[in-house]
């Protein structure tokens, strides 16, 4: 089953309340989801969309190289890929347990209605509540980043490839996140099936 709309930010029309958020931006119908902390981490307090500061951009950049955004910028043209917070609100400071947990309704509602094939957690939070919360990896000691940083982890239902934070990348981590998306295109990273050969008509039907 395929989303039938075409708008690229808050394709879902996400309201929560606060003053200041930055919704999800992309392809409602992508097989990429990159998840970021929230706006004052990874950037979007200014322009409306996540990963638009320049770390962001230093991630785009990178997604254009893999083939997963189309160009670098404000407003860049994606391609099969979805970008979102965890906490879409902007934050004065750090954001309390509490907050966090109030802005997962809306994460995890926009998470499954997108219902990406791979998701792309930036940072140590977002990877730590990708690994615990959407497979069957769990991650009960400190995430590092360092060495997951590209790494393909496949478990229950989605994969997973975490990003390190750019705003902490050296000279290798451009490329090494390059190839590891790159790698990960030429397998079968959607792992569907086409149940159509048991329906009537020509139709696939193509299920995970």
């Amino acid at each position: 089953m395929r989303n039938v709309t075409d708008r690229t930010s808050n394709p879902f029309g996400m309201q929560p309340s606060c003053d200041r958020f930055v919704p999800g931006y992309g392809d409602a119908n992508a097989d990429f989801h990159v998840i970021g902390d929230h706006p004052l981490i990874h950037g979007g307090e200014d322009t409306g969309v996540p990963f638009t500061d320049e770390a962001g951009k230093r991630l785009q950049t990178a997604l254009v190289e893999s083939g997963l955004l189309e160009t670098v910028g404000d407003e860049p043209v994606v391609n099969k890929t979805f970008m979102s917070y965890l906490h879409m609100c902007v934050p004065t400071s750090t954001p309390t347990k509490a907050e966090y947990t109030d802005m997962e309704r809306f994460f995890d509602a926009e998470l499954r209605a997108i219902a990406a094939h791979v998701l792309l957690p930036v940072g140590a939070t977002a990877t730590n509540h990708v690994l615990n919360n959407y497979t069957s990896v769990g991650w009960k000691t400190d995430i590092d980043m360092e060495s997951l940083h590209g790494l393909e982890l496949r478990g229950s239902g989605f994969l997973v490839l975490p990003i390190k934070d750019p705003v902490e990348w050296d000279d290798g981590d451009h490329d090494e996140l390059v190839d590891g998306l790159e790698m990960l295109q030429s397998t079968d990273f959607r792992r569907e099936s086409d149940l159509g050969r048991f329906m009537p008509g020509d139709e696939p039907y193509l299920v995970r």
